[in-house]
């Protein structure tokens, strides 16, 4: 009898182990899949289930029309011109955010520690607010008063002088090039932070045997720099598929929606058009375009990183 009550009194802790042991993975993992249920997944299904109604967003809920939001997205020119300028803005960020980044991080990183004062003159436009930088460069673009068009001027280039923000030709270029400007501090932090576990002793071997700095970039630090790329690249795709600040800020998707993105027109069909069972129709359509094409981009960076 006494033994008997040993053993359970010994099985006690063991359990209340065990119990924690189990807990432990739902005390730690369930707030965040609380915030994730509340802040994305319900969001999400609100949007789908809104798309399938006719309401402007004031009053009571509006009727069910089913599908046919969705025939008329499908049938929506300006939302697939702006779905191609969304896809044009990833792949010029890809061509040209990463492409800088990756040369001035070398170049930085070369320099050593001499090398801290220009890393944070080259990242400050990253820590300035995207409105301030929008109406700080939409002045730069200004036809009349602009930098940009007296530089022109001013070296004898006016012939080159244009609207830049105001030609359907040149709206979304200007766009893109103030986001590029923005944006490649953050791939350069990436990289650089890629090359600090490059071992410093590949380089002097290299030097050693002959090799010149160009061929040590190509052969040993390029190759090196494989899985930050396409981390990058995942990067620079996805946020440029969901891209809205700039774009509102600097030419609100105009001239004639030439710089239209599908973000700026959601927001122009649910607060400018108070449609919104269609804006939600547009932003579900935007999430399936997004997770589509980063699947993509992610399976085919997989596949040419096997391959290299």
């Amino acid at each position: 009898m006494v033994d008997i009550s040993a053993r359970l009194a010994g099985d006690e802790p063991r359990s209340s182990r065990r119990l924690a042991r189990d807990l432990a993975p739902i005390v730690f993992l369930g707030p965040a899949v609380l915030l994730l249920l509340v802040f994305l997944i319900y969001p999400l299904m609100s949007s789908f289930r809104l798309s399938l109604l006719a309401w402007n967003g004031l009053g009571h809920e509006g009727s069910y029309i089913g599908l046919a939001n969705w025939w008329r997205l499908l049938h929506d020119g300006l939302f697939w011109a702006a779905a191609k300028n969304n896809i044009l803005l990833a792949v010029f960020s890809v061509l040209i955010q990463l492409p800088i980044a990756v040369v001035l991080a070398v170049v930085l990183d070369g320099l050593g520690r001499g090398s801290q004062l220009l890393k944070i003159l080259y990242f400050l436009p990253l820590l300035m607010s995207s409105v301030a930088l929008g109406v700080l460069f939409k002045n730069f673009y200004d036809p009349n008063f602009g930098p940009l068009n007296a530089l022109l001027e001013g070296i004898g280039l006016g012939g080159l002088q244009q609207d830049w923000l105001g030609d359907t030709h040149f709206s979304l270029a200007s766009v893109i090039a103030v986001i590029c400007w923005q944006n490649i501090p953050f791939y350069m932090v990436l990289f650089l932070a890629g090359l600090a576990s490059f071992p410093a002793e590949l380089s002097e071997a290299a030097v050693l045997d002959g090799a010149s700095q160009m061929t040590i970039f190509w052969r040993l630090k390029l190759p090196h720099l494989k899985g930050t790329l396409r981390t990058g690249a995942l990067l620079a795709i996805i946020g440029s598929l969901r891209y809205f600040d700039l774009i509102y800020v600097m030419t609100g998707g105009g001239p004639e929606g030439a710089s239209e993105l599908m973000a700026t027109y959601m927001y122009h069909q649910v607060f400018a058009s108070f449609q919104l069972g269609y804006g939600s129709t547009v932003a579900s359509a935007m999430f399936i375009v997004v997770t589509v094409i980063a699947a993509i981009s992610l399976r085919l960076t997989s596949r040419l990183e096997t391959e290299v």
